[in-house]
């Protein structure tokens, strides 16, 4: 399949394109500006608050003839512009599609190596996130502000989460594999910009020796010692990029070897986040864990490293902002613990995105300057990235639209095959967006014989008014027809002959219900989850104890407690924080307040991470190693991110 790189056919129709946009935008600016401007957030209250000269009112009151009096000089040519630019969007295609020609310049991300789907099996990574990057007037609705500064912070928050520092860990005593991730916060801390590793005393139970290797930390009688494997890169990373931390029972213990590993064994680490923000209410603080230069770090904070300034001048990554040091906690699979031993995988609340993260789908990407800067800002770690996906005007849905889709997919893996397919049963303000889904199938790897190996990943976002659930049933019914459309048109094997391995199979986003309301019985019952897994339910209306609401009170953005990723990770651990600063279902007879004092929950979780266990290679399983709910976003969005780590194994594997 071609996919597009430019969102018009031909030049001819980008520039006229490009000339009925320049027409329209100032006013399209002047009118978002005119509506911010009595919006107010609540942090902008605080600050108010706080000026007894009232300058901000001032301010608005000396600007609002001028923009009035501009908004409307610049009618006369948006009307012509707009006069263009409708009937241009018929000729429009669905996404833009943007590949990092330049490696060099994605320094956080490590190289992947080709999987055969031989060995101890592989994980990937996914993660979603409602980011709610809406023209500025209409983020304020959700307590949000200066949308183009938030776009490029979440990008380098993202981008430093997924890119920071990994540790190997070798556990070589037979009585004790289950440390603590607390307890690896003060044990090694790269500092300095010189990429030189520097060991930290650390307290770490029945252990006699620690070792850590940088990249100048390999002496020349360690491989005769340790063995080969233990210095060697892990998926395809240079040495220099690898770290090694070894815990050893008896002094000249050896670790095992590179082979023994459980299958995607990768543990929560690092400290990375993003740079400071540009605007106040995104400013770091001391202990902020979304910064690599925090000088402290999260619970689940295994290393924190210092490579020096993070972008250059221009916001790019410089030639020193390349996390050096690459990490996978190694563990033997027969003595591996799990620290949650009643459940079949690892859950958390981070307050980082997970190294390592392969795929990464992202709503509410709705304004175009904010995507064009997310985007570059994610080219620091993601080759593959599609954009701008959706329609405008009348293409393809029953409405105007004024909005695209807001969908935004990145990629670690080679994209094959996209589709895109708009939701036609909209109302109120959703039907001024396109709405809708987008299918993915992507490439991890080829085995032996020249199959290739590849993953299908759908990403979503439904209706929101919660009262309309017959609504988002409808499109539930939709999205569960075009997964399967999309798989049998993009299939290139039979069952005689396969050409093609599915590894996986997962569907993503903001659902807009959640698992605990009564209202929205309809779609918690929808047959979808039969056919795809939701780790955090036990089954409808009935939540695993661990799973957390997905989605934050917005009147609480900006409080001290949860301002930071640290502070927000602390307080969501705490179930008296989680109903302080979680939104809770209400009900038609209570209000929002009185409705949370009733309430046992644990939130409205409405962003979902799905797979499939059908369908998939016969010979193969899809197990969940890890999940998360991520603060790193916090004064960014009023969403928590989710991540889910899927190991794919083969049969005799587990056997």
């Amino acid at each position: 399949m071609v996919l597009y790189t430019t969102p018009f056919p031909n030049s001819c129709l980008s520039a006229l394109h490009c000339v009925s946009w320049a027409l329209i935008f100032p006013c399209y600016w002047l009118v978002d500006r005119l509506a911010a401007s009595f919006i107010p957030t609540t942090y902008e209250k605080r600050q108010r608050a706080d000026d007894p000269c009232c300058l901000q009112l001032l301010c608005t009151a000396l600007f609002t003839p001028i923009y009035l009096a501009l908004l409307v000089a610049s009618l006369p040519f948006a009307f012509l512009g707009f006069l263009f630019w409708s009937p241009l969007q018929s000729a429009r295609r669905p996404y833009i599609y943007s590949r990092l020609e330049d490696k060099g310049l994605a320094g956080g991300a490590a190289l992947l190596s080709e999987w055969k789907g031989t060995g101890p099996g592989k994980s990937f990574c996914f993660a979603t996130a409602n980011v709610c990057l809406l023209p500025d007037s209409l983020a304020r609705i959700n307590n949000l502000f200066n949308t183009q500064a938030r776009a490029k912070e979440i990008g380098q928050r993202i981008r430093n989460g997924a890119a920071r520092p990994q540790i190997k860990i070798y556990i070589d005593s037979p009585t004790n594999t289950s440390i603590s991730a607390a307890s690896f916060s003060s044990l090694v801390s790269p500092q300095g910009g010189d990429g030189v590793a520097r060991a930290v005393p650390g307290s770490i139970k029945r252990t006699a020796s620690v070792e850590y290797k940088g990249d100048g930390g390999r002496h020349p009688g360690d491989e005769a010692a340790n063995g080969p494997a233990s210095g060697d890169p892990v998926d395809g990373s240079s040495p220099e990029d690898a770290c090694i931390v070894r815990i050893g029972g008896e002094e000249g213990s050896r670790p095992p070897e590179a082979d023994d590993p459980a299958p995607g064994g990768q543990a929560r680490n690092g400290a990375g986040g993003g740079p400071r923000g540009q605007t106040p209410n995104h400013n770091q603080q001391d202990g902020d864990s979304g910064s690599l230069g925090s000088p402290s770090a999260s619970r689940e904070s295994l290393v924190k490293g210092r490579a020096g300034p993070d972008t250059s001048a221009s916001g790019e990554p410089g030639a020193n902002s390349k996390l050096l040091y690459k990490a996978s906690v190694v563990k033997k699979a027969a003595a591996r613990r799990r620290r949650h031993p009643d459940e079949a995988f690892d859950h958390e609340v981070s307050a980082f995105f997970p190294a390592n993260l392969d795929f990464l789908c992202l709503q509410e990407v709705f304004d175009k300057r904010a995507a064009t800067k997310l985007k570059e800002q994610l080219h620091g770690y993601f080759e593959y990235i599609l954009y701008d996906v959706g329609v405008y005007g009348c293409q393809g849905c029953c409405s105007f639209k004024c909005l695209n889709s807001g969908l935004l997919f990145a990629s670690r893996y080679p994209i094959m095959d996209v589709a895109y397919h708009c939701y036609p049963n909209k109302c109120n303000d959703d039907a001024l967006a396109s709405k809708g889904a987008l299918f993915l199938k992507v490439q991890v790897g080829s085995t032996p014989q020249d199959q290739r190996i590849v993953g299908y990943i759908a990403c979503t976002h439904l209706h929101a008014p919660q009262e309309d659930s017959a609504i988002r049933c409808g499109q539930l019914d939709l999205l569960q027809d075009w997964l399967a459309d999309f798989r049998k048109s993009t299939s290139s094997s039979s069952t005689a002959n396969p050409e093609e391995l599915v590894a996986f199979d997962v569907v993503c986003g903001d659902f807009n219900f959640d698992n605990c309301s009564s209202d929205d019985k309809l779609e918690q019952q929808h047959s979808l989850f039969t056919h795809y897994r939701d780790p955090c339910r036990l089954g409808p209306g009935e939540e695993k104890p661990w799973a957390i609401g997905t989605l934050l009170d917005t009147n609480g953005l900006y409080d001290e407690d949860v301002c930071t990723p640290d502070n927000l990770q602390k307080v969501l651990e705490s179930e008296e924080g989680r109903r302080e600063y979680l939104a809770f279902p209400t009900s038609k007879s209570s209000g929002q307040k009185g409705r949370k004092e009733l309430l046992k929950g644990n939130g409205r979780r409405i962003d979902y991470m799905l797979h499939a266990e059908e369908g998939l290679c016969p010979d193969w399983k899809a197990e969940v190693e890890e999940f998360s709910f991520i603060t790193q976003l916090s004064g960014l969005t009023d969403h928590l991110p989710v991540a889910m780590r899927l190991t794919v194994s083969s049969g005799e594997e587990e056997a």
